[in-house]
């Protein structure tokens, strides 16, 4: 394996490869966006300092996980956050923490300064930027139980919306002004909003009766960064089985899809623009998904028929990749991988919502906004031993056993939502 190398190297603006109306889901859409103007992939600011490794070694860029990790863990403890404080002040935090990685990723473009330095630095910002997970606390806070699956699943296609609009918006961008201008603005974007943030979302989204409970006289008053009580709350009986489910289900493919850029051009023999159209073809399709199909279903099936559903689903695409060898039986596939996804997080975000008191559901969401940076942390090592020994049907093998073992539980065990929820 040869060494890495530190050089700079300018490189010519490109396209970036990347991406009921209420103030919620218009910032949040706001934050989307601007994730989709972050300039990724050659004209990035990563792109520049060559922080890669040289032929001959794993593709996968290592910069980042030591910065996840510490992001991740810190999610549920930013929604216990919005859960004390409310959900403006975590939402406005959000977006300036948002505010402040965009300007020095603004910053680290500039030549005259250390890019190098400021490209981690612009990091720091990320335990607090979790604007998903608080946009998904006040829908939940503002919708009941039965509308809850299809108005998260709402939030998701916006959410998409603005990926796909940021990614479109930063490539034109990079084009014509240089890759400064779309960190520049998504700054802009995100203090934007934070002032819609604080104009618009209410000081508390929770009942007055919920308030009341959570400072009921002779209790302690909760801390934010009280450890033991989001423990505590992860441990109900009602509510660890679910989230075990969602890990582990999910995971199989959640590492294909962090091998997927590898894979896509050493399996598939894709180029870079047509892998692109492929991965905004699954982007579209997972925003109808969410969007359109999940609602529907929760309307005429239970959640837990749906997480059985999910589940078997997920079989079936594992036996299928075991025996795909190019990218049309892919795209066969490719259909069945988004439904399991889509229904797999927002079902299970709804069931663990609602297996909680009303006081914790942003901790509770923090915690499964966790599960997706942590797939990310430990992904590329895991996936790159498997991809290099065993090759891509390793992770239909993996992802079938898995799935196969999970449906055998949730068939014998019920995911019952009448259990104790926290006091």
């Amino acid at each position: 394996m040869r060494p890495r190398v530190l050089v700079y190297h300018p490189s010519p603006a490109a396209p970036s490869d990347t991406g009921q109306k209420d103030p919620s889901r218009a910032s949040l859409q706001s934050h989307s966006g601007c994730r989709g103007l972050r300039p990724t992939g050659p004209t990035s600011p990563s792109g520049q300092w060559a922080l890669w490794p040289g032929p001959g070694s794993s593709c996968s860029p290592t910069c980042w996980p030591p910065w996840s990790s510490p992001a991740s863990s810190c999610s549920s403890l930013s929604c216990r956050f919005a859960d004390q404080r409310g959900a403006r002040a975590a939402l406005s935090l959000s977006f300036l923490a948002a505010s402040v990685f965009y300007l020095l990723l603004a910053a680290a473009c500039s030549p005259a300064l250390p890019g190098v330095l400021l490209l981690f630095a612009s990091r720091l910002p990320s335990p607090f930027m979790h604007t998903l997970p608080a946009a998904q606390m006040i829908i939940t806070d503002l919708t009941g139980p039965e509308e809850r699956p299809a108005a998260l699943g709402r939030l998701g296609l916006c959410f998409g919306v603005g990926i796909i609009l940021g990614s479109l918006l930063g490539g034109t961008l990079s084009t014509s002004c240089g890759i400064h201008c779309p960190a520049i603005a998504a700054f802009m974007a995100n203090l934007l909003g934070a002032v819609i943030s604080f104009t618009c979302i209410p000081a508390k989204t929770k009942e007055a009766s919920v308030d009341a409970q959570a400072t009921q006289p002779g209790l302690p008053k909760a801390s934010v960064f009280d450890l033991k009580a989001i423990t505590r709350l992860l441990l109900l009986p009602s509510v660890l089985p679910v989230f075990l489910v969602k890990v582990a289900s999910g995971f199989p493919s959640g590492l294909f899809m962090v091998m997927f850029s590898i894979i896509s051009m050493d399996f598939f023999q894709l180029e870079a623009s047509q892998a692109g159209y492929l991965m905004s073809f699954f982007g579209i399709l997972q925003m109808v998904t969410q969007g359109l199909v999940i609602g529907r279903l929760s309307r005429h099936f239970s959640e837990e028929a749906l997480l059985r559903a999910s589940v078997l689903v997920f079989i079936m695409v594992g036996l299928g990749m075991v025996l795909m060898s190019n990218i049309l039986h892919f795209c066969f596939l490719m259909p069945g991988l988004v439904f399991s996804l889509c229904s797999l997080n927002v079902v299970t975000d709804s069931m663990l919502t609602k297996a909680v008191s009303a006081t914790d559901t942003g901790t509770m969401l923090g915690l499964c906004a966790s599960v997706q940076p942590l797939t990310r942390t430990v992904g590329p090592t895991i996936g790159g031993l498997l991809y290099r020994n065993f090759g891509v049907p390793i992770f239909g093998h993996v992802q079938l056993a898995v799935n196969f073992l999970i449906f055998l539980f949730l068939w014998r065990k019920p995911m019952s939502q009448k259990g104790d929820k926290a006091k």
